[in-house]
């Protein structure tokens, strides 16, 4: 049973959540489901791919990866995702007995609805039923970015440039690791921010642990028109 909320801040709709309780392992699925799973995810991984060839808007890769265990299961969501037309943000898993596994995902106009999140769910059951890659019980939750996004390709940099951002390196960058200030785009493979009065500090984007957009006043302003236009397009395209 899936089971959706949106989560609002000032009128703003941050972002869209859809979660499923699985079943433990030894629950899944008959024998019949299992075999109709793993023909799934061969399916899926056969057409890796073409799936990524599609459109640009898939293609690009993320710079900003998942460690461990998330990495594991970014393997398996990225590709069901690019065939679905979707674009994979992040992964974070969380919890102890009663694990959750949170997927963060967009269309390409950045927007992620309630039946957006159910159509990825029910892609993804088939594949973690026959991948397993929780050892435990889990949750899985598929949600919009929301407006304080993750940043985790080189194209978020540039989109959002003149929004404040928050970023931690994986090393100190002139006895550094956090860095806080207004986003100026990218030069080559490096992240433009300006942190202070002087001049703007290059981060490699690569070699960043978390990238995240603040949530500021600006934001939800962008964040809102944004909103307005796509429901505007939609309603247009619904009456042609």
């Amino acid at each position: 049973m899936l089971e959706s909320k949106a989560e609002v801040h000032a009128g703003v709709q941050i972002g869209i959540h859809v979660g499923v309780h699985s079943r433990t392992k030894d629950s899944i699925a008959s024998i019949h489901s299992r075999t109709l799973a793993q023909e799934y995810l061969l399916k899926i991984m056969d057409d890796r791919s073409s799936n990524l060839e599609c459109t640009e808007f898939v293609q690009e890769p993320r710079l900003i990866t998942d460690p461990g265990r998330a990495a594991r299961v970014a393997a398996l969501v990225e590709p069901v995702l690019a065939g679905l037309g979707y674009r994979f943000v992040r992964v974070r898993i969380s919890g102890f007995a009663g694990r959750t596994i949170h997927i963060l995902a967009q269309r390409p106009d950045g927007t992620m609805s309630i039946e957006d999140c159910e159509a990825v769910s029910r892609a993804l059951s088939p594949v973690f039923d026959v991948a397993d890659p929780i050892e435990s019980s889990y949750r899985l939750e598929i949600s919009s970015p929301g407006i304080d996004r993750p940043l985790v390709r080189r194209s978020d940099f540039d989109r959002y440039a003149g929004h404040v951002a928050q970023i931690e390196m994986q090393v100190p960058i002139d006895g550094r690791k956090r860095f806080r200030g207004e986003l100026h785009g990218t030069e080559g493979e490096c992240a433009r921010i300006g942190c202070d009065a002087a001049q703007d500090v290059l981060l490699p984007i690569d070699e960043m642990m978390e990238a995240r957009l603040v949530l500021t006043d600006e934001l939800i302003s962008e964040s809102l028109r944004k909103s307005k236009q796509n429901q505007r397009k939609e309603t247009d395209d619904g009456d042609r």
